[in-house]
């Protein structure tokens, strides 16, 4: 790790954050110990990423799909290996989770076809930071508006996330 981790229970300003974290999270991660240098950032970090993960409309393995898709793009080994257990607990089949590895493709026997939908607007928004039109046609299609943002608001936030554990290689 690049960036000392902040050990809970060690900084007495902090103790209501590390309270809430570990609420909503059950624990204070390596992620959330190098987020506390910045309380601020923690906070919100911790707000967005629990509505993202914690109070979405978007089914819960369709969810972690895309994060283990994101986790995949951008080599974070170990994020994906953490939302594993999220997605087989979700109903994702090892089968699904395994098809995600392969990034040289969005088309998958072990996808159902929104899955596979889901998975090419998570390659291009995060390969080439645009979703074409005539892919974006076929998400509206089959996700309400509500869905849409959701669906967005998680491929975005886990490209933060991934990103952010690749600069400190948390978990290396």
């Amino acid at each position: 790790m690049r960036i000392e981790a902040i050990e809970p229970g060690t900084r007495r300003a902090l103790a209501d954050l590390e309270q809430q974290i570990q609420a909503e999270r059950g624990r204070i991660s390596p992620l959330y110990q190098v987020l506390l240098h910045s309380p601020a950032i923690a906070k919100g970090w911790e707000q967005m990423l629990s509505a993202v993960r914690n109070y979405s409309s978007i089914d819960a393995g369709l969810r972690e799909l895309i994060i283990l898709r994101v986790a995949m793009l951008n080599q974070a080994a170990y994020e994906f290996d953490a939302h594993v257990p999220h997605a087989l607990k979700a109903g994702v089949t090892q089968t699904a989770i395994d098809a995600t590895r392969d990034t040289s493709t969005t088309a998958s026997p072990a996808w159902d076809s929104l899955q596979q939908l889901a998975i090419a607007v998570t390659d291009a928004l995060t390969r080439d930071l645009q979703v074409p039109e005539p892919l974006f046609a076929q998400v509206a299609a089959r996700f309400n508006a509500q869905e849409q943002v959701e669906l967005f608001a998680t491929i975005g936030a886990y490209n933060m996330v991934s990103r952010f554990l690749n600069a400190f290689e948390i978990g290396h």
